[in-house]
């Protein structure tokens, strides 16, 4: 954060400031847990803990009352964050660059990020920080920025109309991405059309100088490029970015031409999955639109590794045995996604002349609406005609996956089981599982099934 004096905050976002007006220079933070020194420790009064009673030690608040350390006093700490964030990035010479979308969001946000970072510095890149992406987590990442920022990567998510737009008021973007309309959070907004009014709110917020970075294989994606009077730049498998020659690594990383602007540049994954392809062309597009030689960001995409857990976080035990972990989140298209990542794998190790099994732990999608059974219910059709061995689903609230999987004529899953909990399935791996398989773990992340992951990473051979 650029240093500021505590009175000055407090005229920005309208507060009353009580105690000594110290100068914050640190970023500003909401886990009194992980102070920052000579932060702004952010009180929030939540539904089990109240931020003030643990302010206490802290260099500088901003909070809804008087603490004992130095404080400015607001009506809304949240609101009042955004204000000072937007104040503080307008003082900077910085290129702010936004996502959205239902699926991916991190994992471009990530490789944008290493990009980015490897053409530039580490010290000159902020990003978002696991998916901190809402009206918290928007200003947290612009208030880490300072004078030596070059770039501020942040991912956005929404629950409702209006909230993408609010956050761009927050960090007005100059290059903004779309990766795709699914069916995350199709119960809050009652329907997809909703997600892409929601969504395209990004674009929206661009200037006419700006890039809008959109998915040309994604109808109501394409369809934004009349709502953003900024340069639109496409990518997919006919598109401005585009992408070929396509071959896979023993676990399922992609290798892959890069096309842009006639030219054609190799790209070699580290991460495990075919979807891994749109979110590298995603970010290949905003990197090259912030300026960077496309050969230079393909070199860049091929260094990059994984920077969040629990998304196709691909591990082997001691004995073999290895465990995908894409537990973070679901929703059907990132199911399905994972699934095909499962089948590759299967599929690649089969021509070493290895016989693998593949065990897919999959438990419930939430936030899916009248959308839920139908979901599960695919998720499973899925798993049945990709020729996965072995289902476990996780919990009565995902049964529909095996009800899916199971009235698919001529089923070729040869065995599906309906585990009460997290127990009963990792035991079912412990005793069932053997050194050349391979399982995948996914749910939403309510279902904390990276618990199961972890303790089937645990288990030593038996």
């Amino acid at each position: 954060m650029i240093p500021i004096h505590l009175s000055e905050i407090a005229t920005v976002v309208d507060g009353t400031l009580h105690g000594d007006d110290v100068v914050v220079a640190g970023p500003a933070y909401v886990d009194s847990r992980s102070p920052v020194p000579d932060g702004l420790f952010v009180a929030i009064v939540g539904e089990r803990a109240d931020g003030h009673a643990h302010a206490e030690g802290a260099h500088a608040v901003l909070g809804s009352r008087p603490t004992a350390s130095p404080t400015v006093v607001v009506d809304d700490p949240v609101v009042a964050l955004g204000l000072l964030a937007r104040h503080l990035l307008d003082r900077l010479d910085t290129t702010v660059i936004a996502l959205t979308g239902s699926q991916g969001k991190t994992g471009t946000k990530d490789y944008l990020a290493a990009v980015l970072r490897a053409l530039t510095s580490d010290a000159a890149v902020v990003a978002t920080s696991a998916n901190n992406n809402n009206e918290l987590g928007v200003p947290l990442t612009v208030l880490r920025a300072d004078a030596t920022t070059t770039h501020v990567v942040v991912e956005m998510g929404a629950r409702g109309i209006g909230h993408i737009g609010y956050l761009c008021s927050i960090a007005p973007p100059r290059i903004a991405a779309v990766l795709n309309v699914g069916s995350a959070h199709v119960g809050e907004f009652g329907g997809r059309a909703a997600i892409a009014q929601a969504k395209g709110e990004i674009v929206e917020a661009l200037p006419p100088d700006g890039i809008a970075v959109l998915n040309a294989e994604d109808p109501l994606v394409a369809a934004m490029a009349a709502r953003t009077p900024a340069r639109v730049l496409e990518f997919g498998k006919q598109a401005d970015l585009s992408w070929r020659a396509l071959e896979l690594g023993p676990l399922g990383q992609p290798a892959f031409d890069l096309g842009y602007d006639g030219a054609w540049h190799r790209v070699s994954l580290q991460q495990s999955g075919m979807h891994q392809i749109s979110n590298a062309l995603a970010a290949a597009a905003m990197a090259i639109g912030a300026g960077f030689p496309a050969a230079d960001v393909a070199a860049a995409l091929s260094t990059a590794k994984a920077a969040s857990p629990w998304r196709m976080e691909v591990t082997q035990r001691a004995d073999g045995l290895t465990v995908i972990n894409d537990s973070y989140n679901a929703n059907p298209e990132s199911m399905t996604a994972a699934l095909e990542a499962l089948s590759d794998i299967l599929t690649v190790s089969g021509t070493t002349g290895r016989r693998r099994r593949g065990i897919a732990v999959l438990g419930e999608m939430k936030e899916l609406g009248a959308e839920h059974d139908d979901g599960h219910r695919a998720v499973g059709r899925t798993v049945a005609g990709l020729g996965i061995d072995v289902l476990v689903v996780v919990g009565e609230p995902a049964r529909g996956i095996a009800t899916g999987a199971t009235e698919v004529p001529g089923n070729t899953v040869a065995e599906v089981i309906v585990a009460a909990g997290r127990d009963e399935a990792v035991d079912w791996v412990r005793q069932n599982a053997g050194p050349e398989d391979v399982v995948l773990v996914k749910a939403s992340r309510g279902a904390a099934l990276e618990l199961v992951a972890a303790s089937i990473l645990e288990e030593t051979a038996q």
